[in-house]
């Protein structure tokens, strides 16, 4: 057993462990912690405090990936809807296909009985708001929402920043490894903006034969590099957990044109290594470790790259 997940995951770090000692599935043990950060309120990149788009609504979205068979599930720029990363699972298993988006998520949220959910955390919609009154002129802000936005996305995005998916990888007792995403995705970002979050081998990818990774920031790049499949795909033709690393974050810092920002890659593969790199960032990142062998969980730090 393994699991892995990013700085912003504690609230249900222990939770996933404790459903991982008791036998659960790396599926349903993942998706059950992630759900505890998804309503936490403290973290302010998921659920419930998350951050909304530039018109003031919160639009969520998850992946989930069982890598034993890898099936899929994902929904995207979801409304209404804390616990995205469930809905994302019971796509997954009820549904012949793997992605839902928008109100189309929401009407199947609604089918399966989820919550309708306010998802505008308080003081978000009010940094939103000042925001946006601080940028806009009086005729902008007297047309509001029929505004032109995409002319005030660079500035009302570049002082946040904020997109910082919860990630959470492991693997079980039977040896299935497993991914699963949530976000509330780039702050202040255009409506109906998605990004690598719930999109398969760009934010995530599992595959129990070798290993899994899943990302976080920037997912414009990863999209772009298919990341989290590249490194499985590595470790599939015989590379180490990190030169597959390295060889997918060669391709992302070959970009360069497009937004280009700080990309955090999560990874294991199936002899219990791991790693977290950061890259374009300032510094080390921390990141949430635990296999059996430990007391309790670590908080430690990502290794350069």
């Amino acid at each position: 057993m393994i699991l892995l997940a990013n700085c912003e995951a504690e609230a249900g770090f222990s939770e996933s462990i404790a459903d991982l000692k008791n036998g659960k599935s790396a599926v349903d043990a993942l998706v059950r912690g992630i759900g505890f950060v998804e309503a936490d309120p403290k973290v302010r990149s998921v659920g419930y405090g998350g951050w909304p788009n530039m018109l003031g609504v919160m639009e969520c979205d998850a992946g989930v990936m069982d890598g034993t068979t890898r099936a899929v599930g994902t929904v995207a720029a979801v409304p209404r809807t804390l616990h995205v990363a469930a809905l994302a699972c019971e796509v997954m298993r009820r549904l012949p296909h793997v992605m839902l988006t928008g109100e189309g998520a929401r009407r199947f949220a609604d089918e399966i009985g989820f919550n309708s959910d306010e998802m505008l955390y308080p003081d978000s919609k009010r940094v939103w708001w000042e925001k946006l009154d601080g940028l806009m002129t009086e005729e902008q802000k007297g047309t509001f929402p029929d505004t032109p936005l995409a002319g005030l996305l660079g500035a009302i995005t570049d002082p946040e920043r904020v997109r910082d998916t919860t990630v959470f990888l492991g693997q079980d007792q039977t040896g299935g490894i497993a991914t699963v995403t949530s976000t509330s995705g780039w702050a202040w970002k255009y409506p109906g903006r998605v990004g690598d979050s719930p999109i398969p081998g760009a934010g995530f990818y599992a595959d129990s034969r070798y290993g899994a990774a899943a990302c976080t920031h920037t997912g414009e790049m990863t999209m772009r590099s298919a990341t989290a499949h590249a490194i499985v795909h590595g470790m599939k033709c015989g590379l180490s957990l990190d030169d597959a690393i390295q060889s997918a974050a060669d391709d992302l810092l070959a970009l360069d044109t497009g937004f280009i920002g700080e990309v955090v890659i999560h990874a294991l593969d199936t002899h219990g290594n791991h790693r977290v790199v950061n890259l374009h960032g300032q510094g080390t990142v921390a990141y949430w470790f635990w296999e059996p062998s430990m007391a309790a969980p670590e908080k430690r730090q990502s290794q350069p790259i």
